[in-house]
């Protein structure tokens, strides 16, 4: 008969590590901001029948968030660990980021709205009118992922208490 106040074995501590978080890789970031807003608008201009959606969708949407996230990326990895944006809140500094870069494309986005349409060839195109809505939008939502992905790839802090 079995002795009932036997234990079972003990095993050994099977508490799982924290995983790293996945790396932030710019090629990747770059290649996902270009194809994510191309596909969409494209399905949208495919959806109402423009086919100047569909050709912007490729140029100016997809083109700008591609940029935009080149460069805030390039920005981003040339931080450091202890920097203010490593450190700050997550929303907080995707927000920041996002409507800085609009602001930014925004001015862009006007002007050449204005002086586009000067050139003759351009004059008639309903394309630099549509700079003024395609490159901030394009600008805030690129800029704002990868913010926050880039972020994401930052081991996190332990809290002291």
């Amino acid at each position: 008969m079995p002795n009932r106040t036997q234990q079972r074995p003990t095993t050994p501590d099977t508490t799982p590590e924290p995983t790293a978080p996945p790396r932030f890789v710019l090629w990747r970031e770059v290649l996902i901001a270009y194809a994510a807003p191309a596909v969409m608008a494209s399905a949208g201009g495919f959806a109402t029948g423009q086919s100047e959606l569909r050709i912007a969708a490729l140029t100016t949407i997809a083109g700008t968030s591609a940029l935009v996230a080149t460069l805030v990326g390039l920005r981003h990895r040339r931080r450091s660990a202890d920097s203010w944006a490593a450190r700050g809140p997550v929303p907080l500094l995707a927000l920041a980021f996002g409507l800085g870069c609009a602001a930014l494309a925004l001015a862009v986005g006007l002007a050449a709205a204005e002086l586009l349409p000067r050139i003759p060839a351009l004059a008639d195109s309903p394309w630099p009118g549509r700079l003024r809505i395609d490159l901030p939008l394009s600008a805030a939502i690129a800029a704002t992922m990868t913010t926050w992905r880039w972020r994401a790839s930052l081991p996190r802090r332990r809290r002291a208490h």
